[in-house]
């Protein structure tokens, strides 16, 4: 039996060990040291993507926020910070602090200057989604700088930092910060600024136990008092950020475990022939629920109002509304009617917002197009790209003068279906 655990033991490690592909420790140093900097190149980059977040924020596109994380510099300090805790260098520690400090400050001016004078001031879904963060960021973090410190820091790196760079979101989070200090809308400042702090918190905490785990040697041969004391901090931020994470994850637990305890009580309790539940809501301490349709006898309301203990319901009150009255009737239909209008309105919104997407997307597309046709096709005066009867149209206008050929008006149309991804363009020349 000891033998073969022993093997087992054996077999494992040779999966699991890390250290057969450790990169050189110097290599590494190196290679954090360079991203701590924000200077020159690093600094326009930062604040071209910050300015590419925005934009993704603002307009509702994860497609152009994901873009915009990808070519982040941020995670440079954040990785120092932890790497120079893990081997006690007390110089590369105030540099990465310094420079994150720089980095976040940049970052969320930035972000605040495109708020300010951007048009769209309404906070949509992509936006709303960084403001109250959870100990699930607080874990997608850890693990996100866990892959990224691996990755760093062994010979095989594949596709590991794009991917942590998508996933620990540290754009987002302070673009969101600069757009509610631009709208003055604090809860939004602070509840971003708090989800960028906890990834910082963890990526960092993460680097330092990856760079344990793979055995870093540290500068100085005796860990210093200064270390030592860095480490201790460590510990009592890590402890101190997780706090009001977990506050907020239990609530929302509480919340929807007690929704899902609701939604069982009234499907077993209060389901009746000839009865109708239209809605149930909490609150406070009473659990309201509107029915239409034939009447629940009292004595089934008693029932079920003793039966609230067997779903953790023990503290709620029942109230049951019947359309047995024209008062109780009208609230019923009302709420009804209020969660149809809401559906169709929100359809409508949803359609309109579809169709101005597709429409500045033609302006914005003709202005490329008519860009690239000047330069290949210059006998073409001028290309408008739209939409007409439900498919696109491209107007080409030609120089007066100009001698064009069917040939040369075939490459036209080729190249204006390829550009605007549709082989149903209709292509007009006047």
């Amino acid at each position: 039996m000891q033998i073969n655990l022993r093997s087992i033991k054996q077999s494992l490690g040779k999966y699991f060990n890390l250290l057969s592909d450790k990169e050189d420790e110097l290599a590494v140093i190196e290679q954090v040291k360079g991203g701590i900097a924000f200077r020159g190149t690093n600094l326009w980059i930062l604040i071209f993507a910050i300015f590419i977040a925005s934009l993704g924020l603002n307009v509702n596109s994860t497609a152009v926020i994901i873009g915009a994380m990808l070519i982040s510099p941020l995670m440079g300090p954040i990785i120092g910070m932890g790497l120079s805790v893990g081997i006690s260098d007390t110089e590369m520690l105030k540099q990465a602090l310094k420079n994150y400090g720089v980095a976040t400050l940049i970052s969320v001016l930035t972000a605040s200057v495109y708020f300010f004078i951007s048009p769209l001031s309404e906070a949509r879904s992509e936006l709303l989604a960084r403001t109250s963060p959870t100990l699930y960021d607080v874990m997608i973090a850890f693990f996100g700088g866990a892959a990224g410190v691996l990755a760093l820091t062994t010979k095989s790196k594949g596709q590991v930092i794009p991917g942590v760079a998508i996933a620990t979101a540290l754009m987002p989070p302070l673009c969101t910060a600069g757009y509610g200090l631009a709208t003055a809308q604090w809860s939004y400042f602070f509840g971003a600024f708090y989800l960028f702090f906890i990834n910082t918190v963890f990526i960092a905490t993460a680097t330092f136990l990856g760079v344990k785990l793979l055995r870093f040697r540290p500068m100085e041969r005796l860990v210093s008092e200064a270390a030592i004391r860095g480490r201790k901090v460590m510990m009592w931020v890590v402890v101190v950020t997780m706090i009001p994470a977990a506050f907020i994850t239990v609530n929302l637990v509480t919340q929807d475990v007690a929704m899902r305890n609701v939604n069982q009580f009234v499907k077993a309790e209060l389901n009746f022939g000839g009865t109708q539940v239209l809605s149930s809501r909490m609150e406070h301490d009473t659990l309201f629920v509107v029915a239409v349709g034939k009447e629940i006898a009292a004595d089934n309301i008693a029932v079920a109002r003793d039966r609230l203990k067997f779903y953790g319901l023990s503290d709620k009150e029942l109230s049951v509304i019947q359309a047995d009255n024209a008062e109780s009737y009208a609230l019923a239909s009302n709420l009804n009617r209020a969660e149809q209008t809401n559906a169709v309105l929100s359809g409508q919104i949803a359609d309109l917002q579809r169709q101005l997407s597709a429409y500045t997307a033609y302006d914005t597309l003709s202005v490329h197009v008519n860009a690239e046709a000047h330069t290949l096709f210059p006998w073409v005066d001028e290309v408008l790209v739209g939409r007409l009867g439900g498919k696109p149209v491209a107007f080409v206008a030609r120089d007066e003068g100009a001698a064009v050929t069917a040939d040369e008006r075939g490459k036209v149309v080729e190249w204006l279906r390829t550009r605007v991804d549709d082989s149903r363009t209709e292509v007009v020349f006047k």
